[in-house]
């Protein structure tokens, strides 16, 4: 009961501490008068990233690997099989063509990328990690310079600039509930993995991930009851992209990330190919460039399948 705890306990100071650590963010951008595309494409974004990130980087210094990998694969198959699932079961979405042109693409490179550098040496090293920065680099580069039309402003027009002593209180309690969530979470999942006799993969690949996906999954529900326009298809892979080129490769350039578990590279990497490689067809299919609920059908009964696969 007490893992269970200390897992619930992290996962809540790590959401808090992100949106703390986001408001913050922003509001120290908007003071410094940086364009609104530039804080959503870059502020936003890693601020975002941030629990996954802490949580990786430690989990990889205190020498388990696998609740970092673990963490980032199953994150981002929740992202597709969960979240998204969630978000057109309760309301179709239309998809902008940038889905096929930038976004899509783009992920499916950053997840050969990964699997191509993990999969012969079954180790993601400090050089491979900068590649995969500057690869995000690039990204960001051509969204802000090129497809800068494309990227929507979903920032609220009536943002109202804090105080600076507002701004780094945020700063610092946002960045300590980073580091306390961090350190409960990643106790309470090797402790679990170790009561339950299976793999910090596996805890990671499910609860750890499924925990650093709820952000993803209120922000998209909320979208929905408010009826407002649903979190977009392109969100949702840019926060793949950032996991996988972000995180994995800010991880890695800190300390060589070795997989112990076969599993990750047996069956969890081809899960993750797998269901980002479907969302092109079934964006496709049966109508054109829109998601709706069969679609989610599909993506949700994938992940239960997944899930139940690498408890049973």
């Amino acid at each position: 009961m007490e893992n269970f705890l200390y897992v619930i306990g992290g996962l809540i100071l790590l959401i808090a501490g992100g949106n703390w650590l986001l408001k913050s963010a922003v509001a120290l951008s908007l003071r410094m008068d940086i364009p609104k595309i530039v804080i959503g494409m870059t502020v936003v974004s890693f601020a975002t990233s941030a629990p996954e990130l802490i949580v990786s980087i430690k989990a990889a210094l205190e020498g388990s690997p696998d609740l970092a990998l673990g963490n980032v694969v199953g994150s981002n198959i929740a992202n597709l099989g969960l979240v998204l699932a969630v978000t057109v079961l309760m309301g179709s979405i239309d998809v902008r063509k940038s889905f096929y042109t930038t976004d899509w693409p783009v992920m499916m490179v950053a997840s050969l990328l990964f699997v191509g550098f993990i999969y012969e040496d079954k180790e993601l090293q400090q050089f491979e990690g900068i590649i995969m920065v500057v690869l995000l680099v690039l990204f960001l580069f051509y969204l802000l310079r090129v497809q800068k039309p494309a990227v929507v402003d979903e920032m609220p027009e009536d943002d109202k600039p804090m105080s600076l002593i507002a701004t780094l209180f945020y700063l610092l309690v946002g960045g300590a509930g980073l580091w306390a969530g961090s350190e409960l979470l990643i106790e309470g999942a090797k402790s679990l993995a170790s009561s339950f006799g299976v793999s910090e993969r596996v805890i990671g690949i499910t609860v750890v991930s499924i925990g650093t996906s709820i952000p993803e999954l209120a922000a998209s529900v909320i979208a929905v009851l408010k009826k407002e326009k649903a979190i977009s298809l392109g969100n949702l892979i840019g926060s793949n992209i950032f996991n996988l080129l972000a995180v994995l490769g800010i991880t890695s350039i800190v300390t060589p990330i070795k997989v112990i578990d076969e599993g990750l590279l047996e069956r969890d990497i081809f899960w993750m190919l797998g269901i980002s490689f479907l969302i092109l067809p079934l964006v496709f299919f049966p109508k054109g460039l829109r998601l709706g609920w069969k679609d989610g059908f599909v993506l949700l009964a994938l992940y239960t399948l997944f899930v139940y696969s690498t408890l049973a």
